[in-house]
């Protein structure tokens, strides 16, 4: 029997969703759907384990064809399922869970995963007409919904730590052992107060990881400093969506940019950089900017209703991404950070960067 969490199932459910509604719409800025931006479905592959199987719709038909076999099953039964599927989601209260409903319907087109196979980078693939241009490309999409818990768009790990040296403050051993044993609720904000107290002042020497280091400054120069700046008054504020970080960062201007012709500096490079992790860069491997076969996003919302990003629609794309991201903090025992260390006579202090889509 099929079990699952609720993104698991959402796999299945935008499957039998976008092949019922026969066409995609683009989403903007807010996830609302852009009326005038739709694109008409030719066609939706999807890995299987067996093999890919193409989704083609004939009038009130779906054609599921594989290597060897073809299906022909009334599109009426997908807007069934996927309302059918839709409802058990939203109603479910476990953390994985079976629907022998949706299994049963589904194995009758050899489909006998809820997840898309794991050496394929997307999800699932569209072919689409673009009405524009009288193209008709194909899209790679990775899923992401809002059915289940909000996603990491940048996970943790030490890899994504950033190196701070203290200045200006003389701290000794049983200092440092206070303020590292600071265990508020806050403690890492607490820890830093304390350190400033001191008159302690944090300047951004590295990453910890160089390829991270190597893969912002390929992407823009000023990268590393400016994720550096961004990081610092999350851990200092009360802000985490990195709209309003970004809007505070550009009015602070700590790079000093020449922003008398109004160039948006900060904005335009933190959505390069949004972008590129979505399009593949991970902080421990080199990137080279070669997009992978998943150039966008589907994104399930809260209502069931699916709205499509992608790099063929750049602008909507990275507005999406700048605003429905969040900083978090992840784990400072884990990852070790948060706490002043020695590195021979320098003080140093970690911060960690994770990235989370908005619930």
């Amino acid at each position: 029997m099929l079990t699952g969490n609720k993104g698991e199932w959402s796999e299945i459910y935008t499957l039998l969703k976008i092949i019922s509604d026969k066409q995609l719409y683009a989403g903007d800025s807010d996830l609302k759907k852009i009326e005038s931006l739709i694109f008409p479905i030719i066609k939706v592959l999807r890995d299987e384990s067996n093999g890919t199987y193409c989704f083609g719709i004939e009038d009130d038909l779906v054609v599921v064809t594989g290597d060897t076999k073809e299906f022909r099953i009334p599109l009426q039964l997908f807007q069934e399922k996927a309302s059918t599927l839709l409802k058990e989601i939203q109603n479910s209260k476990s953390s994985t869970f079976a629907i022998p409903e949706i299994e049963e319907f589904i194995n009758t087109f050899d489909c006998k995963s809820l997840k898309a196979r794991s050496s394929v980078k997307s999800d699932i693939r569209i072919v689409i007409h673009d009405q524009r241009t009288g193209t008709t490309p194909e899209l790679g999409f990775s899923i992401k919904s809002q059915l289940g818990g909000a996603s990491t768009l940048l996970n943790a790990g030490k890899t994504t730590n950033f190196n701070y040296q203290i200045v200006g403050a003389s701290i000794d051993t049983k200092s440092i052992n206070e303020i590292n044993s600071i265990d508020s609720r806050s403690k890492i904000k607490d820890r830093i107060e304390r350190i400033q107290k001191l008159s302690g002042q944090f300047k951004f020497t590295s990453t910890e990881n160089s390829t991270f280091s190597n893969n912002l400054t390929l992407i823009d120069s000023a990268l590393p400093q400016i994720i550096s700046e961004l990081l610092f008054h999350f851990f200092t504020s009360t802000t985490s969506k990195l709209s309003d970080l970004t809007d505070e960062l550009s009015s602070r201007n700590p790079l000093k940019f020449n922003l008398e012709n109004k160039h948006p500096f900060y904005h335009y490079k933190i959505k390069r950089f949004l972008t590129d992790i979505a399009l593949g860069m991970m902080p421990s491997k080199v990137w080279t900017g070669k997009l992978d076969a998943t150039g966008g996003y589907l994104v399930v919302k809260d209502d069931g209703e699916v709205l499509c990003y992608h790099i063929y629609n750049r602008n909507e794309f990275e507005d999406y991404l700048l605003n429905n991201t969040k900083l978090e903090t992840a784990s400072s025992s884990r990852h070790g950070f948060g706490i002043i260390t020695k590195e021979g006579d320098a003080l140093v202090f970690k911060l960690n960067l994770q990235i989370r889509f908005l619930k």
